[in-house]
């Protein structure tokens, strides 16, 4: 559906992409992760041609769009402010882009409250003023005004950045339903990983103008092909050269010790009797963080921390000084 080859952008002498290579399947939800500066958002306005590439092209459906102008790509694109018009209502902020492209008043009205209805927006709604509306609405709005006009792509760059946390859980999982219901390709741009995780089919994690790895949610999380996206995506732990030494030690594993070795927390196992295959040593309970579904352990191990999460099953909770038994598989170790 959308391949960007080759893509490098330049803005005087600093360059923001190099050697960008995406292909998005067609009715794919893909997500652009990383941290700020790191280059997802610049490619987002590459495709939509909001900034033209130095070198590579931008291809949909196989035709060539490189140089094809904004309004003539038929790519939506929700702003992280929404950029909706505050003084005009709900109704016309739909519409406006159709008015700017001459289409008749009666397909306008039909268009616009169709949308409003797929979009979960009543009709009372459309005569208020956006400004009125909370940010959830907003941003129901400025994803109407995006497919009100039929594109065949959705780009989203952090739309749910600038709400409360709560409201950001539940607009990610109307926006991963609308998604699904219209089928649009969907391409969407986050810092945040939880989000990334939750709603995407494919994720490509980005770092100083690079990809550093393209995958689906279980491969960046679970299979992280370099260091720097097993740090950047969710919690871990890095194993001391004594801790890794002593893994090895105890399973026979070939494992090198002065090599970046990590963990993820839900992988160290705290008093868990099905250790065969695993690593075992001591540890003392150095402090516990309640979240209600799981609880987060801090131990203290052969001289180093490590986290770990314990499903909440109301029956063990472990208390600052505990002594417990850790077993590690080394099967669960990613190593760099």
């Amino acid at each position: 559906m959308i391949r960007l080859d080759g893509i490098e952008v330049r803005f005087g002498d600093f360059t923001a992409l190099k050697d960008i290579n995406i292909h998005v399947k067609e009715g794919e939800f893909y997500t652009f992760l990383g941290p700020s500066g790191c280059g997802k958002t610049t490619t987002l306005r590459t495709i939509t041609g909001f900034i033209e590439p130095a070198l590579g092209t931008v291809t949909v459906k196989g035709k060539d769009i490189t140089h094809v102008p904004v309004e003539k790509r038929n790519i939506g694109m929700v702003f992280q402010n929404y950029a909706l018009f505050p003084t005009m209502s709900v109704y016309e902020n739909i519409a406006f882009g159709m008015r700017v492209k001459k289409v008749n008043k009666t397909d306008i009205d039909r268009r616009v409250k169709e949308m409003a209805v797929k979009v979960d927006l009543t009709e009372q709604q459309l005569t208020r003023k956006v400004a009125e509306l909370s940010g959830g609405q907003q941003q129901r709005v400025a994803i109407a005004r995006a497919l009100v006009n039929n594109p065949e792509i959705i780009c989203l760059d952090e739309p749910l950045s600038n709400l409360d946390a709560k409201l950001r859980v539940q607009l990610r999982e109307e926006l991963k339903e609308m998604q699904r219901k219209f089928g649009i390709t969907t391409v969407y741009v986050t810092h945040d990983q939880e989000e990334a995780l939750t709603l995407s089919d494919c994720i490509a994690v980005f770092n100083k103008g690079f990809i550093e790895q393209i995958g689906t949610p279980n491969e960046i999380y679970s299979h992280s092909q370099t260091e720097f996206v097993c740090n950047f995506i969710g919690d871990i732990n890095k194993l001391t050269p004594a801790t890794v030494a002593g893994i090895a030690a105890q399973t026979g594993r070939s494992l090198n010790p002065e090599a970046a070795s990590y963990v993820r927390l839900e992988r160290i196992h705290v008093n868990d009797p099905g250790t065969a295959g695993r690593a075992l040593f001591p540890a003392k309970v150095a402090g516990a963080e309640y979240f209600g579904l799981y609880i987060k352990y801090h131990l203290e191990l052969a001289g180093q921390e490590l986290k770990c999460i314990d499903k909440n099953d109301g029956r063990q909770y472990l208390k600052q000084g505990d002594a417990v038994e850790v077993s590690i598989d080394p099967a669960d170790l990613m190593v760099y």
